[in-house]
């Protein structure tokens, strides 16, 4: 039985009202049909209704009579509307276009807001879209769950939809309007409860009475905000958007909209309801058989859209809760930044690639007419948000910046690779059309695509929920060539992420794609698979997923999007420790602004205690914050500094001397961490040992920084390095390598005895609180093993020839405070060297010798004459002398300050700036 029949057999109408009936056939759908009191409503009510149930406005100044109405069924059955004047609707820049969704009408307060935005806009014409009050739509999918699994608590669950609403119109309205709102509240309320009813008794809802029942939450924003406007005094209509937007749904959980017919129907609408403001219910629509549906995802941002293409408007304002579109995800990464402006190209990239954006469907609309839609913040007013248009002219000339090339990345997670392999598939039609044939019939959604020119093999990325359907359904449907070896494998490859770069401008730039891979491999990040279309909107990476956050953050710092970022963990809180740790806090505002070098010291450890930090420790205050440490657990420590993912570069600096520390680098090393240290135990340790690290270091992006482990804050290994990597042959380095022991020969003058300015080193504090650590050579030893490696001999510590400065009998000395108390008794002999070379005219001066040429390494006692350089030192200075190729006559010196805590620090500090160089920040 139509419904139209129903109505108009038990009432009749005056001549000049029209009866409209909406097909219902789809509301009897299920397997029990409602009953027919539920949509056989009585005329004589529905006229008495007809002041607050008027389609277009809700007026609280006069009362409208049946004769001049047009009247909407609270079951949208019956439109019946009279004759009216015309009106034809204005289209242009006049119209403004606002929508404002869930958490912009979430409050009281916040949908006051939203009054005062659309007063205050002083466009001539505007629209304005409308969500659900924040939760409700979720609320109402609750109820219809519930009555679905027969749970009776969805009766109490939809009072509390009513009481939501209820409180809220009294906060808001006043008088009429407050009894017009609630009267047509409670009736839908009670038309809900009967529909309700009907799917709890059946078990079963039909999508169209889903969507019929969860789209009164948009109804009833639209109405409490369009009473609340005429209260303040500007005049409105609202809008049933069911009434106006036509789409037809599609076989992918989509709908298409009806540009034409929703553009006659919006025309005859407005003629009915003219109106400069417009108060329309979003993310609700009907068919063109004229049942209820919705626009889905993002459906109210949809609606906006629509209608703003619809009306040709000016702009379209999506108002949201953030200050508009960032470059990347700022829960990942901390230092995104809002973009000013998106193509719409850029923003559909980034919209399906999980930014938080619009739907890419939202943009098509608008697209089409060049309507910029603006991204802003209710709650930040004065922030200008981010417009998505078409590119000016302008923006597209040359001399752009290398950030405006990529505007932003996104990722998503959870998916899976698929890999189709065989020799069988290389030039066979159909191959690739077989592949996805099956992963369409499983209904799983293929989010990219990789194929080799070869045509191998195929790699696709699926949802990880979907993998294991496509990967049986692919081994069911190729079992033959399988079988037969014309494909050898469908293998996959689960717990993967996807990272996008997107930007318009890569297609016509050369080097973002090598930037961006740069980025990811001074990460340490390895790429499973790569995408890339012709157009170049996007890069595509498939990456392991425990790497996505590490990744994006590289990728977003290459871009000068946030700065160079580097998690820092000290080990070693000692002299030179701390002293690095105070050089850091002085300078780490200068890096930051100057350099965009940002150091963060996530953790600090002792031999006892460590603190930790997740996102950076106060230097101004660690050693206070250290008393209060946990116990130290150097596993515990890398993962804390490594396992942080907000920040994609890690540096561990060791500024121990400790042999059990340095034997973890390679591991640290291997896992993608960076080194810098003043410890040289690692590179004059075992000889196979140092070979593999070294290897491992080669032939990875890991940096292994070690210029403070021979003449502290001089530039000696990196002088080193400058000559063999320009070809240059070295066949000599001669020098003094240690601070203590220049102080000392500096010093020893035949006035004086020798034991005597040892002592006075050891209160001036350049030995070690043991003399005899310096007095040995072993560390001028140590430094000329690394010397010598570096210039390719393979020496270990025992091939070096070394001279010990301790008296052998005081080697077995218990303490230091014995053996300083006995060393007088040899005075006698180093009195003796001494004199002879002042009557020879020479200097007495403790060398190491690296002899190219001859492959070994001496550390000793030697003379110079006093015109050599080696006797012009003051102080605790260091000198080193290269003899090569080039520098053969006159050989290549550096000197300088060779020990101490300020220098050494100073030399670590510097490698570190040089590890930031690497990883991209500018030098």
């Amino acid at each position: 039985m139509a419904f139209s029949s129903s109505i108009s057999s038990s009432h009749s109408f005056p001549s000049n009202v029209r009866v409209h009936s909406y097909d219902m056939k789809s509301f009897n759908s299920g397997r029990h049909c409602f009953s027919s009191s539920l949509f056989i409503l009585h005329a004589g009510n529905l006229l008495q209704r007809s002041a607050f149930l008027r389609t277009g406005s809700i007026s609280e100044r006069r009362r409208v009579e049946p004769s001049h109405s047009n009247v909407l069924s609270p079951i949208r059955g019956v439109v019946i509307d009279t004759s009216a004047e015309k009106t034809q609707l204005p289209k242009g820049d006049t119209w403004s276009v606002h929508k404002f969704g869930g958490t912009c009408m979430g409050t009281i307060k916040t949908i006051q807001n939203v009054a005062e935005i659309v007063i205050k806009d002083d466009s001539e014409r505007k629209l304005v879209v409308v969500s659900a009050m924040s939760k409700v739509t979720d609320m109402i999918y609750d109820l219809i769950y519930k009555a679905q699994s027969r749970d009776e608590s969805y009766i109490s669950a939809l009072d509390a939809v009513l009481e939501k609403h209820r409180l809220t119109a009294l906060e808001l309205l006043d008088g009429d309007d407050v009894a017009t709102f609630l009267s047509r509240l409670h009736h839908d309320i009670n038309n809900l409860k009967a529909m309700l009813r009907a799917i709890y008794i059946a078990g079963h809802a039909t999508e169209s009475f889903s969507d019929f029942v969860v789209g009164h939450g948009e109804l009833w924003s639209a109405q409490m905000l369009s009473l609340l406007v005429r209260k303040l005094g500007m005049d409105c209509n609202w809008m049933d958007t069911r009434d106006v937007l036509i789409v037809n749904p599609t076989s992918s959980n989509q709908v298409d909209p009806d540009l034409p017919e929703s553009g006659r129907r919006l025309e005859k609408w407005f003629s009915e309801n003219p109106s400069k403001t417009i108060i329309a219910a979003g993310f609700i629509a009907s068919t063109p058989q004229n049942i209820p549906t919705t626009l889905k995802r993002d459906g109210s941002d949809f609606s906006a859209a629509i209608l703003g293409a619809l009306l040709r408007a000016r702009q379209v304002t999506i108002w949201t809760d953030v200050d508009g579109v960032y470059s990347a995800d700022p829960r990942k990464v901390s230092e995104a930044v809002i973009l000013k402006t998106l193509s719409y190209q850029e923003a559909w990239e980034m919209s399906y690639f999980g930014a938080n954006v619009l739907h890419p469907r939202t943009i098509i609309p608008v697209m089409r007419d060049d309507i910029p839609i603006v991204i802003r913040n209710i709650f930040n007013l004065s922030a200008p948000g981010t417009v998505i248009c078409r590119p000016s002219l302008k923006e597209d000339g040359d001399g752009q910046r290398l950030e405006s090339l990529v505007k932003g990345f996104a990722t998503i997670d959870n998916v899976a690779l698929v890999n189709v392999e065989g020799t069988g598939m290389a030039g066979v039609p159909g191959t690739a059309s077989g592949i996805f044939g099956a992963v369409k019939d499983v209904g799983a959604n293929v989010v990219m695509i990789s194929q080799a020119s070869s045509e191998h093999s195929v790699c696709f990325a699926v949802p990880e929920k979907e993998v294991k359907a496509v990967a049986e359904t692919l081994q069911s449907r190729f079992r033959q060539a399988l079988d037969a070896g014309r494909l050898s494998k469908v293998e996959v490859i689960p717990n993967c992420s996807i990272l996008a770069a997107v930007g318009q401008k890569m297609a016509s730039t050369p080097g973002v794609s090598a930037s961006v891979f740069s980025a990811l491999a001074k990460a340490n990040i390895n790429v499973r698979a790569i995408a890339q279309g012709c157009s170049e909107y996007n890069i595509t990476v498939v990456l392991k997923r425990e790497d996505c956050i590490r990744a994006l953050r590289a990728v977003h710092s290459r871009f000068y999007l946030s700065k160079t970022t580097i998690a820092m963990g000290i080990i070693g809180s000692g002299l030179i420790g701390s002293t690095l740790l105070d050089q850091l806090r002085d300078q780490a505002s200068v890096l930051k602004e100057e350099m965009n070098i940002d150091l963060r010291v996530m953790g600090i450890t002792g031999s006892r205690t460590m603190i930790l930090s997740d996102s950076g420790i106060d230097l101004s205050r660690w050693r206070e914050i250290q008393k209060k440490g946990e116990v130290a657990d150097l596993e515990k420590f890398v993962q804390h500094v490594h396992g942080n993912h907000f920040f994609p570069n890690t540096v561990l600096v060791d500024c121990t001397a400790d042999s059990n520390i340095a034997s973890h680098y390679y591991e640290w090393l291997r896992r993608g961490i960076h080194v810098v240290t003043p410890n040289k135990k690692a590179n004059s340790g075992p000889l196979n040992q140092y070979l593999k690290l070294r290897a491992l270091q080669r032939q990875s992006y890991t940096h292994y920084f070690y210029e403070a482990t021979v003449g502290a804050g001089l530039p000696i290994m990196s002088t080193l390095r400058g000559l063999l990597e320009t070809g240059d042959k070295i066949l000599c380095i001669e020098g003094i390598f240690s601070g203590t022991l220049s102080y000392i020969f500096n010093n020893f003058l035949a006035t004086r005895t020798y034991s005597e300015v040892v002592a006075e080193a050891k209160q001036a504090g350049y030995t070690e609180p043991d003399p005899r650590d310096d007095l040995s050579g072993t560390d001028v030893a140590r430094k000329v093993i690394i010397l010598a490696r570096e210039c390719g001999l393979k020496l270990d510590l025992c091939d070096i020839q070394l001279e010990s400065l301790v008296p052998e009998p005081l080697r077995g000395c218990a303490s230091a405070e014995e053996f300083m108390q006995q060393l007088p008794q040899y005075d006698e002999d180093m009195l003796k060297k001494q004199q002879d070379a002042e009557a020879a005219g020479e200097v007495l001066r403790y060398v190491g010798v690296v002899d190219v040429i001859k492959g070994k390494g001496v550390v000793e006692l030697r003379r110079y004459k006093k015109s050599h350089p080696f006797a012009q030192l003051s102080g605790s200075d260091n000198i080193i002398a290269f003899t090569t190729s080039r520098y053969k006559a006159q050989p290549l010196i550096v000197r300088g300050p060779g020990a101490g805590a300020q220098v050494t620090a100073a030399g670590v500090f510097s490698d570190v700036l040089r590890l930031a160089s690497n990883l991209g920040a500018p030098s």
